[in-house]
């Protein structure tokens, strides 16, 4: 369900940000091409609920690498703007997911956008698998039985 999730914020960042902008989903260590956001899920939570339904906690952190490095500040409030819009909902594999609990940080000049994608998740119960029937014929040395 997470990379359900984080490919859809993708896909309402790319529709809001376009082709100038890079989205990565794994960690880039070398030759980030800014301005570019990195998506991922931080801390996620699950508590039942009753029987096989349970609660999903889905914390999402968006970070945003801005371009100009005199006015980061100032693109990264911009940016963080345009994210609260776009983020407000989303289509996860046909459902209508909201964001909840909004906020974002600037630190070192780098947007940390915070965003939960909360919800229940129904697992049904798989029956337990039978064994089929073993039919065993016992002999003793000399008498048959």
């Amino acid at each position: 369900m997470i990379n359900l999730i984080t490919e859809s914020v993708s896909v309402s960042l790319y529709a809001e940000f376009g082709d100038e902008y890079m989205i990565y989903r794994e960690e880039i260590k070398q030759d980030l091409q800014e301005p570019c956001f990195f998506i991922s899920c931080i801390n996620p939570v699950e508590k039942l609920v009753r029987k096989t339904k349970y609660f999903r906690e889905n914390l999402f952190c968006i970070q945003y690498f801005p371009r100009d490095a005199n006015r980061k500040n100032e693109e990264c409030c911009e940016v963080a703007e345009r994210i609260f819009s776009s983020l407000r909902w989303l289509d996860v594999a046909g459902d209508s997911v909201m964001g909840t609990n909004m906020r974002y940080e600037i630190t070192e000049g780098i947007l940390h956008f915070f965003v939960n994608y909360n919800m229940f998740v129904d697992r049904a119960v798989v029956p337990a698998v039978r064994m089929e029937e073993i039919v065993e014929a016992v002999s003793v040395k000399g008498e048959d039985m």
